[in-house]
């Protein structure tokens, strides 16, 4: 099997889902003991949050290709970064690796394709609906997203830093998410991604019928890919 290293810590909560879902996956694939060669550089959140608040993009790549560098250094063979946001990010990652970076928005745009769909919703924090680097992204891979209003944009934004990042959910948070998403299918979306790597804790495809695109179950797919040798690059 392949190494893969993790960029995580953002939150500490969905982290700790791509390593149990990662290793999970593998050994039902395998069997045994079976477990992922993992390598896992946790990043310290608060800064990480300094930068978002403050608008300090630069420093934030630069903390996080330092990360992907001493995974490369300590054996990484591929550098995944376990969260949507930071892939603002994802040229300086890139830039200071000499391994590939397994990037969300390929495998979310893939799936999304994959179903059929061309227009979806997009719920994930303030930078990801708001800055161009996502939905952006998403265009150049053929589908289009669409985001909620200003209020709901807010409101979306700190049920995730307030509560889905400390391990809080409550069942009015759930019923918001949800009514959101119901909107932004009135209004023509075929499916909703959860764009952040904390939503898929809180709402799951049991709750609507509207088609999720989990990123954090496709992201854990791609590791899975790489990891076993059936993704190549």
């Amino acid at each position: 099997m392949n190494t893969l290293g993790i960029i995580g810590g953002m939150s500490p909560e969905s982290t700790a889902t791509y390593y149990t879902q990662i290793n999970r996956l593998i050994n039902q694939q395998n069997g045994g003991n079976s477990s992922a060669p993992l390598i896992v550089h946790s990043v310290e959140f608060q800064q990480i949050v300094n930068c978002q608040k403050n608008g300090d993009w630069e420093q934030a790549g630069e903390i996080l290709a330092q990360s992907a560098r001493m995974l490369q250094q300590a054996g990484a063979q591929a550098i995944l970064l376990a969260t949507n946001t930071m892939h603002k990010v994802a040229a300086p990652i890139e830039q200071a690796i000499d391994v590939p970076f397994l990037h969300i928005l390929d495998g979310v745009a893939a799936a999304i394709q994959a179903r059929q769909c061309t227009k979806v919703g997009l719920l994930g924090t303030r930078f990801t609906m708001q800055d161009d680097f996502y939905r952006a992204g998403l265009v150049a891979r053929g589908v289009s997203a669409m985001v909620p209003d200003e209020t709901a944009q807010a409101e979306i934004h700190r049920i995730i830093f307030e509560e889905l990042c400390v391990g809080k959910f409550t069942e009015t948070s759930k019923q918001f998410y949800l009514q959101t998403m119901n909107q932004l299918a009135e209004q023509g979306a075929q499916g909703m991604i959860l764009g952040c790597t904390e939503i898929g804790l809180l709402v799951q495809q049991a709750d609507t019928p509207i088609p999720l695109f989990d990123t954090t179950e496709i992201h854990v797919q791609m590791a899975v890919d790489f990891v076993s040798g059936s993704l190549k690059y």
